[in-house]
């Protein structure tokens, strides 16, 4: 154990009133866990995160705990806050090795659930452990969905998503990898064959575009993709990435490791308004990933991109950037990456009737996840666009429990009716 983690959790104050707590989306009870961590119950500690967060262990490692439980931390007014991402990355990591869940005995019905990505695992966790008969149906060929095929090994480790499966299926969860429902199977067959309830958690991976001549050309690629298999890539030594998120940063970062030597980020406003996190914009920077800000592609030629200066206007709380045209000059690259955003395919909405959608295509469900059609539920990135990993599972726990009551009132129905 790295000493600071001790050190660390020995300077919680154990606030009566714990603001760290408050910080945190899904309320993490920081202080009693810091307490029970120093008191030599570790195993405990870890379960506690556990049942309030089945992510805990992913979240320790990619949660902008800056702006939420460690910003909150009263230590942090005037000095450094205790930083409680380590000490829960420990242990977390800690917890799931020595978890030994038992299956219960699997009598609530069959539940599907579409997606296997933060959304999917938290509810298949919650609702198997309650004993409900959990199938996760997986486009890809493993499960984790972002976590595993948008989120660099560097920064996310793979074997917490393999620890993570592993306890799914001791609880008795079935995998059906590689079938993605709207082609091989659609929701009405799911209902046909018995499932109570089905839950669509598919994310959003149809990256966005930016509208461009040359968006088509051989070398130019989308960073969602990008991020699935970048060893398949031959991106040359000159990269542009173009967007200002953090999957801009990871996909930066990644060409870095995958033999590119000069990479450059390109956003169109200025540095303070980037969407990326402060930490994840730092490391950037750390492993030499340069910038342009305040630039706009125009054009995207063979030889690089045509980049103009912007001016960024602020209009009723929100801004925009207006390209200088005058000023467009060739920034030449090898290949260009661009990372400006994602959304949801529209597989499963095309082959199934009831299922509402907004004007982006996201899917319309309230805060329990209820969408349009009875017996499907919805929660994640698929819903609320892209968010943070720690915010899809505060609102699947209630979905999970939206889901529950739902199939025990199909229950008391036929028991009226019997």
């Amino acid at each position: 154990m790295n000493k600071h983690i001790i050190d660390d959790a020995s300077r919680c104050l154990q606030c009566r009133r714990p603001l760290c707590k408050q910080g945190c989306p899904v309320n993490t009870p920081i202080n009693e866990v810091i307490e029970l961590f120093m008191a030599g119950e570790i195993e405990k500690a870890g379960e506690q995160l556990f049942e309030n967060n089945p992510l805990s262990s992913v979240c320790a490692l990619i949660c902008p705990q800056e702006d939420q439980c460690e910003a909150a931390c009263i230590l942090g007014r005037k000095g450094m806050p205790v930083q409680f991402s380590a000490i829960e990355d420990y242990i977390s990591e800690y917890y799931l090795n020595v978890y030994n869940p038992i299956q219960p005995e699997q009598n609530r019905g069959k539940v599907a659930l579409i997606g296997g990505g933060p959304a999917g695992i938290t509810i298949a966790f919650i609702l198997a452990k309650r004993g409900f008969d959990v199938t996760i149906f997986e486009g890809n060929e493993d499960i984790g969905g972002v976590l595993r095929y948008g989120i660099p090994e560097f920064r996310l480790p793979k074997r917490i998503l393999d620890k993570l499966k592993e306890k799914l299926v001791m609880l008795g969860v079935k995998i059906r990898p590689n079938t993605i429902i709207g082609i091989s199977l659609n929701v009405d067959e799911l209902f046909r064959d018995g499932f109570k309830a089905v839950f669509i958690g598919t994310g959003v991976w149809r990256p966005l575009k930016l509208g461009v001549k040359g968006e088509g050309l051989g070398h130019v690629h989308f960073g969602i993709e990008y991020l699935k298999s970048p060893d398949t890539y031959h991106l040359g030594r000159t990269v542009l990435v173009i967007g200002g998120g953090d999957a801009a940063m990871d996909v930066a970062r990644t060409a870095l490791r995958h033999g590119a030597t000069d990479v450059t980020v390109v956003y169109n406003k200025g540095e303070t308004y980037m969407r990326a996190s402060e930490t994840e914009v730092r490391f950037a920077k750390l492993d030499g990933v340069k910038f342009l800000f305040s630039k706009e592609t125009l054009e995207i030629t063979d030889r690089g991109a045509l980049l103009a200066d912007t001016e960024t206007m602020e209009e009723n709380g929100r801004s925009t950037a207006r390209p200088l045209p005058e000023t467009a000059a060739l920034h030449s690259a090898d290949s260009i990456i661009i990372a400006v955003g994602q959304g949801p395919r529209a597989i499963i909405i095309s082959s199934t009737e009831g299922i509402g959608v907004n004007e982006k295509g996201l899917v319309q469900a309230d805060k329990a996840g209820v969408t349009t059609r009875e017996g499907v539920f919805a929660s994640g990135d698929v819903v609320s666009g892209s968010k943070t990993v720690v915010e899809a599972v505060r609102v699947s726990k209630q979905v999970a429990d939206a889901m529950t009551r739902y199939i025990d009132s199909l229950d008391k129905d036929i028991c009226v009716l019997n």
